[in-house]
């Protein structure tokens, strides 16, 4: 209680959603109205961003905040050429506009349907954060550790003030080009573009599939007694079917 007080004082906005809850209900969020994200909403979200955890607490992570400068502008600008070139070869390649694509009322039709609004418009998004890592040894396959749950924090946080993003990874193609354009020095590993803004619609339940498909107990492949989902939780039926396990 004494460091929820604390954190009043500091006039850090609190809500009335639960952990639980929000934790349950955040939702990868590609439509935005206009509005702009007032700076005091940005501080409450970046700094939940900037409590996340990371290994021996060296805080490798940076964050650039792209809003309305011109030079901001001109990162949305770049980084959204490259999102549609990505999302054209994802929706060719995986076929978004065949089989039960084809069907306008498909998941599958609206899912490319989102994407496509979402890329087309990705140049207008009201804020844009560039999650960096800065390296302290060589590049390993762990080391997003120390950046990612800081990514998530600062999802749960616009989640919690009424807002909401989605990480992509659009700026891949235009690595190089954005670090110039920012002055991110080529150690700096950019991990990801997040979008922010006001939905256009809401959070909700997330979907996803039955627990004792992802949850195991003592053996691989072999769901846990407890796992069990709570009542009137609905599924997603995206996602690759779980594999068939073989007997050892």
């Amino acid at each position: 209680m004494a460091d929820l007080h604390h954190l009043a004082e500091t006039g850090l906005t609190t809500t009335d959603i639960s952990l639980l809850e929000g934790l349950c209900s955040t939702r990868a969020i590609r439509r935005y109205r206009d509005d702009p994200v007032p700076e005091p909403v940005l501080r409450d979200i970046l700094f939940a961003a900037t409590r996340g955890p990371s290994g021996s607490n060296r805080q490798p992570f940076r964050f650039v905040v792209l809003t309305d400068s011109d030079r901001a502008q001109a990162a949305k600008d770049l980084i959204a050429q490259g999102a549609r070139k990505l999302w054209a070869f994802k929706r060719k390649n995986d076929q978004y506009d065949e089989g039960s694509g084809a069907a306008a009322d498909s998941p599958k039709a609206r899912m490319a349907n989102v994407m496509q609004t979402y890329v087309d418009n990705f140049a207008n998004v009201p804020v844009l954060v560039l999650p960096c890592l800065v390296r302290y040894r060589e590049p390993t396959p762990m080391e997003g550790a120390s950046l990612y749950p800081a990514v998530q924090n600062l999802l749960l946080a616009a989640r919690a003030l009424g807002y909401g993003g989605v990480i992509t990874g659009f700026h891949g193609s235009v690595d190089e080009e954005l670090k110039e354009l920012l002055g991110i020095p080529q150690e700096v590993f950019i991990g990801c573009t997040v979008t922010l803004g006001k939905p256009q619609g809401g959070h909700g339940p997330v979907r996803r599939r039955p627990m004792h498909e992802l949850v195991y107990g003592d053996r691989w492949g072999e769901a846990a007694d407890w796992a069990i989902d709570p009542p009137g939780t609905r599924y997603t039926k995206a996602g690759p079917p779980p594999a068939k396990q073989s007997a050892p």
